[in-house]
């Protein structure tokens, strides 16, 4: 038997070119993709997501953990007052001690990464892919996104599960330029992908993800294919 990979995926870049990434290591018939609702300001993720798995031909699975961060005041949640912020990580991230951006959930990737840990072995997954890069992990903006975090989650779950199940993150070396390179090479449909924190009809260009986003394919010589022609 083949072996099978579940990937995190939400239909942004970094999660799409892992997509691409898992379909040519296992095959598309050995990987399953696992989206998760979070309660999140707007749906444009999940729209794109779904968008990205009809160009594959893929069915995936889904999971709603909007209850777990009802107590929580990040940004990204819809229902937060707080503005998000139209800065880069790096200047987020001036005077805060070390503390992660407004725009991290509390731990979001352990949560999900456990999660996918279940349903993955209740599905006879060997492994469990996400797209964490170290442009996300830098300067503690988003703590889970660090290779000492792969490294713990990791263990934890390959103990836990029996020596089962593994943790991918083969991002997790590469900045996001690195990222959208291999995603080119794959050819993945990022003309499909949404990035930008806001829900507007076109992202808004400002926020961190954008700004990562644009510098990410200029690096590249290359135009963002989900924003020629608007």
């Amino acid at each position: 038997m083949k072996e099978k990979a579940m990937v995190l995926f939400s239909g942004g870049v970094d999660s799409t070119a892992c997509l691409g990434l898992a379909i040519e290591r296992y095959g598309k018939e050995n990987v399953i993709p696992l989206s998760i609702v979070y309660g999140q300001k707007h749906q444009k993720e999940v729209e794109a997501a779904k968008k990205i798995l009809d160009a594959y031909g893929l069915q995936g699975m889904e999971l709603d953990l909007t209850p777990v961060f009802a107590y929580s005041d990040c940004s990204l949640l819809s229902h937060s007052a707080q503005q998000i912020p139209e800065a880069s990580y790096a200047s987020q991230l001036e005077g805060r001690q070390g503390a992660p951006v407004s725009t991290y959930v509390p731990f979001r990737n352990g949560l999900f990464l456990s999660c996918a840990a279940s349903m993955a072995l209740s599905v006879g997954c060997t492994c469990i892919y996400y797209g964490a890069h170290k442009d996300d992990a830098a300067g503690s903006a988003y703590p889970d996104c660090s290779e000492a975090f792969l490294n713990s989650m990791d263990s934890a779950i390959y103990e836990g599960s029996g020596n089962a199940l593994r943790i991918e993150a083969p991002f997790i070396a590469c900045n996001k330029a690195q990222v959208v390179k291999e995603g080119l090479r794959l050819h993945v449909p990022f003309e499909l992908t949404w990035s930008c924190y806001e829900g507007g009809k076109h992202p808004c260009g400002r926020c961190a993800t954008c700004l990562d986003r644009q510098k990410a394919f200029e690096a590249n010589g290359v135009a963002d294919p989900a924003v020629v022609g608007w």
